[in-house]
């Protein structure tokens, strides 16, 4: 199981770090619903990776992801487009960088102040699982998991520890809001400046060098 949680480690930091549902969580918090909106928003969150996580490894169940101990054929086939396709978004996410003028959030956020619990759990399940580049980078730590040809209650372990990193990234505004509270206000703004501004050049580079590991893997996989 070592072997699994550490070739889909980068995939799971990748979702953790993804700047939106940081952004959306800071705004949740510091909203006057925040007490209850943040942890709603959270709970969202591990279940939209989860949720993700879990039926894409129900399907490669199905199918069989490994052969004699090494990844299934198909296996190498989607980390290379997987690997393609995260390629695609870093250059992407480059091309998209906030230059020198003020970075332009989504306009559904302005709304935040107006959630309710339930509208703050739903943001965080859509934001987390159906995020095109959460959703690629979950499929990415599934695949890394179901081709390390484990037994199943390893593999849902595995989920588990994908998870929890994977949602570390909303989890420790969350624990700093309570853990600090008032004091927290001005650490969380200076957390959503930063990632408003920088998360895209740091997730470019992650996406690059995620994207290069799996075709690096697919290429071995489908030469062996």
């Amino acid at each position: 199981m070592g072997q699994a949680i550490g070739e889909m480690l980068p995939a799971a930091i990748g979702v953790a770090i993804s700047p939106i549902p940081i952004i959306a969580v800071v705004l949740m918090l510091v909203s006057p619903r925040g007490r209850v909106n943040g942890p709603a928003y959270l709970g969202g969150q591990i279940v939209g990776v989860a949720g993700a996580g879990a039926i894409v490894l129900v399907i490669a169940g199905s199918v069989g992801g490994s052969e004699d101990g090494q990844p299934a054929g198909w296996v190498s086939g989607l980390k290379l487009a997987l690997g393609l396709g995260l390629l695609l978004l870093a250059a992407k996410q480059w091309r998209g960088r906030p230059s020198d003028h003020e970075p332009v959030t989504p306009q559904w956020m302005e709304t935040i102040d107006s959630f309710t619990p339930t509208k703050a759990f739903g943001a965080g399940v859509v934001l987390s699982a159906l995020n095109p580049k959460n959703l690629i980078l979950t499929i990415a730590g599934m695949a890394a998991i179901v081709g390390a040809g484990i037994p199943a209650s390893e593999e849902a372990l595995a989920l588990v520890v994908f998870t929890v990193i994977g949602s570390l990234g909303v989890a420790i505004p969350v624990v700093m809001y309570f853990a600090l509270g008032d004091r927290s206000r001005p650490l969380l703004a200076s957390l959503k400046d930063w990632m408003t501004r920088s998360s895209a050049v740091v997730m470019a580079v992650l996406l690059l060098v995620i994207g290069v590991k799996l075709i690096g893997d697919a290429i071995s996989g489908l030469s062996s």
